[in-house]
């Protein structure tokens, strides 16, 4: 079996230039996690995931221990309102990349997902053009549509 008998082909992302608030529109409205990053050509360029987003709008620990934070000029709200209009840029992974091609083997797949602890892995076509996801829930789907059935 290769990545694309599992990857999902609706494959929803940004670009570097949208907003947190924007991205954040996307992840909710279409339950997801994560989206890849791309240029205006659809290549691929970085990852962002909802983990990025929380650590980038938590308040920083400062003084001693991190046991104090500070809210910069504000409620919590005002401050989460100000970082939504952030680009994706800011905030997303650029380097180290991982990725995988449609005709990748399955079982590789699956060793670099689980030793990467990566949630989603975008699939990459020979032009450098995202042309699909495989994601730990779609793997788990497929294996046990494809497989156990």
């Amino acid at each position: 079996m290769q990545v694309r008998d599992f990857m999902i082909t609706n494959v929803f992302t940004v670009k570097p230039s949208n907003t947190i608030k924007e991205l954040l529109t996307i992840l909710h409205s279409n339950r997801i996690g994560g989206v890849p990053v791309v240029d205006d050509q659809g290549n691929l360029v970085g990852m962002v995931s909802d983990g990025d987003i929380l650590r980038y709008l938590a308040p920083k620990p400062v003084g001693i221990a991190g046991l104090v934070y500070i809210i910069e000029d504000g409620e919590i709200e005002d401050v989460v309102q100000e970082k939504l209009d952030t680009p994706v840029k800011e905030i997303m992974t650029k380097r180290n990349l991982l990725f995988v091609s449609p005709d990748e083997e399955f079982e590789m797949t699956l060793r670099l997902i689980s030793r990467h602890r990566f949630k989603k892995l975008p699939v990459v076509n020979g032009a450098g053009r995202v042309i699909g996801v495989l994601s730990r829930g779609d793997i788990i789907k497929n294996i046990s549509e494809k497989i156990i059935s």
